[in-house]
């Protein structure tokens, strides 16, 4: 369950108040009710880790021990040798495992708008860390797309069943607003093809909240 209008208005006000040496960390109010998140609390709240890889990157490559861009793309584009990172990278070559942890993680780790056919360097970093099995810290990556949200012209307004879950944990009264169900079709579950063991990948790596991930109908 998500409340559009709540939504809308979270995006709105929302504010970095954290200093840059100090643990990164946004607030606003509403409905009179003050909300702090920071990647403590946001772990706290979806009850997931918030150990792990601690950057986010809007446009440049991650920096991170152990991990140089050509890793990944070694991985996602074998058979392509002209392949490099000053490249803008698409997701047509990319294999169909590969393509849907793409889907996935355009739709829940790091929603964006603007389709699938490109494939943002953050987000080749995040399946990294997936294929990889290294330990990233969400809710970190959770605020930073919060903030991306209320700063960019045309962007999506993401996480709506998980601010359902901070509404309540910061005591938002939800009595009288209109909230929109998701709908069977709109969520993976165990009981899709047996490609969407990336799925439980993404479960393992980033918990119970993976569970919210909507999708469109995607060919493979």
């Amino acid at each position: 369950m998500f409340y559009a209008k709540l939504v809308k208005e979270f995006y709105m006000n929302l504010r970095i108040v954290s200093s840059p040496h100090e643990e990164f960390a946004l607030s606003l109010t509403t409905k009179g009710q003050r909300i702090f998140l920071d990647a403590r609390i946001l772990a706290s709240i979806l009850h997931i880790p918030h150990t792990g890889i601690y950057i986010f990157e809007y446009k440049k490559w991650p920096e991170a021990e152990g991990y140089h861009p050509n890793n990944i793309l070694s991985i996602l584009y074998p058979n392509d040798p002209n392949i490099h990172p000053n490249m803008a990278l698409c997701t047509n070559k990319l294999s169909v495992d590969h393509h849907l942890l793409h889907h996935l993680i355009v739709h829940q780790p790091l929603p964006t708008g603007g389709g699938y056919a490109k494939l943002s360097r953050m987000q080749a970093f995040l399946m990294w860390c997936i294929i990889s099995k290294i330990e990233f810290c969400y809710p970190l990556l959770m605020l930073h797309t919060m903030v991306r949200a209320f700063t960019q012209k045309k962007s999506v307004l993401a996480f709506g069943c998980i601010l359902t879950k901070i509404f309540r944990y910061h005591e938002v009264r939800l009595e009288g607003e209109i909230g929109t169900k998701l709908n069977k079709e709109d969520t993976y579950n165990k009981s899709v093809t047996p490609q969407i063991r990336v799925y439980f990948m993404l479960k393992a790596n980033f918990g119970e909240s993976v569970h919210y991930v909507v999708v469109k109908p995607i060919i493979l």
